[in-house]
Order: C-alpha cells, then sequence, then structure tokens
C-alpha cells in the first residue's frame, strides 16, 4: 500500500481531485478529521435552493434520505483516498451494499450535516464503514457502507 496522503482535511477542490460527483450530486463541501485508514466527518451545508426540494416536500422541504447516505458515501470515498493517495488519479466509487440503515430525524434546510465514517474492513478494492449522520449532536441516518474503489490511471 502507498503512503496516505498529507492531508487531515479536504476542502471542496480535494474533494473533486479524488471524486467524480459533480453538482448537483455532489453532497459534501469538506471532510475534516481525516485520520488515514480510519475515520473522518464529511460536513453538508444544507440549503433551499437544492433542487430535491422543489419536489421533495414543496411545503414541508426534507432532504431524501437517499441523499444522505449518499452523502455518507462520498466521506468514506474521500476518506479511502486520503488513505490510497489516490488524488488526481481518477477514482470512482460503485456502491455494493448498505446495511442497517436507520432514519432518526429529518434534515432541513439549514441544517449542517455532519457526516461521522469509521473504517470497518479495506485496505484493497473493497471498503467498508459504519457512519452516522448528525445535526446538532443527533443521529438523522445511521449505517454500513460497503464500496468497491476503482481507479482507472
Amino acid at each position: 500500500m502507498t503512503e496516505p496522503a498529507p492531508y487531515t482535511e479536504a476542502d471542496l477542490t480535494l474533494i473533486k481531485r479524488m471524486i467524480p460527483h459533480r453538482y448537483p450530486f455532489l453532497l459534501i463541501d469538506k471532510v475534516v478529521d481525516i485520520v488515514p485508514n480510519k475515520s473522518g466527518v464529511g460536513i453538508k451545508n444544507v440549503t433551499a435552493n437544492e433542487p430535491h426540494f422543489e419536489g421533495h416536500f414543496p411545503q414541508e422541504p426534507v432532504m431524501p434520505g437517499v441523499l444522505i447516505v449518499e452523502a455518507m458515501a462520498q466521506t468514506a470515498a474521500v476518506i479511502t483516498g486520503i488513505t490510497m493517495n489516490l488524488v488526481d488519479k481518477d477514482m470512482s466509487v460503485y456502491f455494493m451494499a448498505m446495511d442497517k440503515v436507520k432514519f432518526r430525524r429529518k434534515v432541513v434546510p439549514g441544517d449542517v450535516l455532519k457526516m461521522h465514517l469509521t473504517l470497518l474492513r479495506g485496505g484493497g478494492k473493497v471498503w467498508k464503514f459504519d457512519g452516522k449522520a448528525m445535526v446538532d449532536g443527533e443521529v438523522a441516518c445511521q449505517a454500513e457502507l460497503t464500496a468497491m474503489m476503482a481507479v482507472s490511471k
């Protein structure tokens, strides 16, 4: 395994150098407290002008649960990218499984969603993380996520 990239946090520019997601499907603003091969915390500032709120739901906007899980997965991909030193390497990430998914509270415009991801298994192509998405210290969603990382160059 290569030495981890020398980052403890990733801003939007660095995130885009690791994962292929772009607006409107790039769902994290930054990742902080990165400990390679262990954990990190993704940050998503939830705003009213996001396109999914037009239809989910116009009278009471709620962030769709699948997008919360996706934001957790993107956070895990950045932690993996730092761990494997995959900055500027054209990494693709493919979901393999979502287990033990539970939703505990609504996420609405104005919330700051913090995704706490901890590595359960990794080191090769398949990585598994335990995740908790939180707002103001309350768990909004929890899940175990498994994904395969593929690097094209």
